[in-house]
């Protein structure tokens, strides 16, 4: 049976330089994808085009391939990103013209379609920043069908990447709907780079940490079925584990809609076949949603923030005076709004200074910048010599500045358009999904019902691992049973029963009043759970001190509670 390796080089846009390089010596490959877009990246980009409409694409991709393209032309690796982000159309040229610079032979293609940023208002979306549409895989196909070396897209789905390959191998069809969702499945496994490789994995401990950790790629079969491995000498380790947490990763429920298919990740299996290569079989899947999702940013207004940091005795009453003060000092012209946060870091008893100090944190925002500028910081430096005993800031506050507010839109598939740019500089339409349905009901786990035996009070992570991750202002925090458990389907049923959302909301106070979901992933010994608005209006708008909520998962497992005795090992 025929099979195609596809690797990653990027994860997002500020991933390791080096990465394509090392990607391209470390082994053969049939391609290379890279991802360089999320939530946030579309909004940095938005402001780049406002300044110079040239730019709009990540700038990275290209300094990477100018050290690279040679190498992947020499060992016929074909390139597949999303770093065109904006202006894909743009970027191409821009490759065009490095490799003439270079004097190498290369076809480049691009898809387009992506960007309704002109059509926002029209759609309902008045003063827009950018608002891009999710497509497919069957551009990229389309354009790899074509003949084309790189691909370079905007905003696709990040499975994308690698299914777009695997359709123009295999000639997958519209309504091969397992083999479409085994393609979803593997590119999911592979967008976000080394988190498939023990990046942010709760079980770092037992992970090679003593070298770099090496990219994923996938041995991606004409039948859907995946191996996950790593090039050979690399740090980190590939395992049921670590891939299960990247499968975890920013989903919202059992059913992950994408703009080709609708993959269903309760029929995942899992195998480990061998040394750092983890066998992917059984993916199910069903007909696309008939709407695609779109990203949409728009400015928000003006942000500032100050650190007091509180040493030593007292902090309450501390806290309380200095809230007091800027609260009466900001009084003539309050912010819109004004989010306070105390970091109880001190310690008692402490040998050190930072030991002894907690840090309270005042954030504040405003559609005027004058607000949260010259008149916040001059608020708080005013109380210098005039607030609680050892008072001193992290750094001098500053001017304000612009931040971001991300949401949501929904289109039907056949009004976005989708347009493949070949090589040769003829324009292709892709047509919409011939099939369409909405995603079946979720499976809600959480029964509530008690555990009878022994239980013996100590912190959750003792028993499981967890991955979290944002979704605009939602937070998706994946919770699992690790693969080696001896009695791993035991320790599962007790967790599906026992994680409900009124348990998290116990554990987690933050989510206290806010949606809370939680669905189950019995092949993974998993629960997903999702909650609604705890990130407000996404990363670049939020004020908590984990904007994206990467480290939920961590504070979940901190928290004691009452696990049964015969789990623990």
């Amino acid at each position: 049976m025929r099979t195609i390796r596809i690797g990653n080089c990027s994860g997002f846009y500020g991933d390791r330089f080096s990465a394509m390089a090392e990607m391209l010596e470390g082994g053969p490959l049939d391609y290379l994808t890279g991802d360089y877009l999320a939530e946030l990246t579309m909004l940095i980009l938005g402001k780049d085009r406002r300044k110079d409409p040239s730019l709009g694409y990540a700038k990275t991709f290209l300094r990477q391939l100018a050290g690279s393209l040679a190498l992947a032309r020499q060992r016929g690796v074909r390139i597949v990103t999303n770093a065109g982000g904006l202006n894909p159309a743009g970027l191409a040229d821009a490759v065009r013209s490095l490799a003439t610079d270079q004097g190498i032979d290369v076809a480049v293609a691009h898809v387009q379609g992506d960007d309704l940023t002109g059509e926002a208002a029209a759609h309902g979306w008045p003063g827009t920043l950018t608002a891009n549409a999710y497509l497919g895989a069957f551009g990229i196909a389309e354009a790899l069908d074509a003949g084309a070396d790189i691909v370079v897209t905007g905003r696709v789905t990040d499975a994308s990447l690698t299914l777009g390959p695997a359709i123009a191998e295999f000639g997958w069809g519209r309504t091969d709907f397992d083999r479409l969702a085994a393609g979803v499945v593997a590119g999911h496994i592979l967008e976000c780079g080394t988190q498939a490789t023990g990046g942010n994995f709760a079980g770092f401990a037992a992970v090679d940490t003593s070298r770099p950790l090496g990219f994923p790629l996938a041995e991606l079969s004409a039948d859907g079925t995946a191996v996950v491995t790593k090039h050979p000498g690399t740090g980190g380790a590939v395992t049921v584990d670590t891939i299960t947490a990247q499968l975890v990763y920013e989903v919202a429920g059992p059913h992950y809609a994408n703009p080709d298919v609708t993959a269903r990740l309760d029929t995942v299996e899992l195998e480990q076949a061998g040394p750092d290569r983890v066998r992917v079989t059984s993916v199910r899947g069903v007909a696309p949603p008939p709407t695609t999702k779109i990203a949409l940013n728009s400015a928000g207004g003006w942000r500032n923030t100050v650190e007091f940091v509180l040493t030593g005795l007292d902090i309450e009453d501390k806290e309380r005076w200095v809230r007091q003060q800027m609260t009466r000092a900001l009084s003539v012209r309050p912010p819109a709004e004004i989010v306070w946060d105390l970091a109880r870091t001190d310690h008692a008893d402490p040998a050190t200074e930072s030991a002894a100090s907690a840090v309270l944190r005042c954030h504040v925002k405003d559609p005027d910048p004058a607000v949260v500028g010259r008149a916040f910081s001059s608020a708080a430096v005013e109380l210098a010599l005039a607030s609680y005993p050892g008072f001193h800031v992290t750094a001098p506050p500053g001017q304000g500045t612009p931040f971001g507010i991300y949401r949501a839109g929904y289109l039907p598939q056949e009004l976005v358009p989708h347009v493949v740019i070949r090589p040769d500089g003829t324009a292709v339409d892709i047509a919409p999904p011939p099939v369409t349905a909405d995603p079946p009901e979720e499976t809600v786990a959480g029964s509530g019902r008690t555990h009878e035996g022994p239980e013996v009070a100590v912190p959750l992570g003792r028993l499981v691992f967890a991955r979290s991750g944002d979704k605009g202002g939602t937070a998706s925090v994946g919770v699992w049973i690790p693969a080696g458990h001896p009695r791993r389907a035991e320790a599962y049923a007790w967790l599906r029963d026992w994680l409900t959302p009124a348990a998290v909301s116990r554990l987690l106070p933050e989510s206290a009043g806010l949606g809370i979901d939680v669905f189950a992933l019995p092949n993974l010994g998993a629960v997903n759970i999702v909650i609604d608005g705890l990130l407000g209006d996404g990363v670049a708008s939020s004020t908590r001190f984990d904007p994206q909520a990467k480290a939920v998962g961590e504070w979940l497992r901190a928290r004691v509670v009452s696990l049964p005795k015969e789990f623990l090992t």
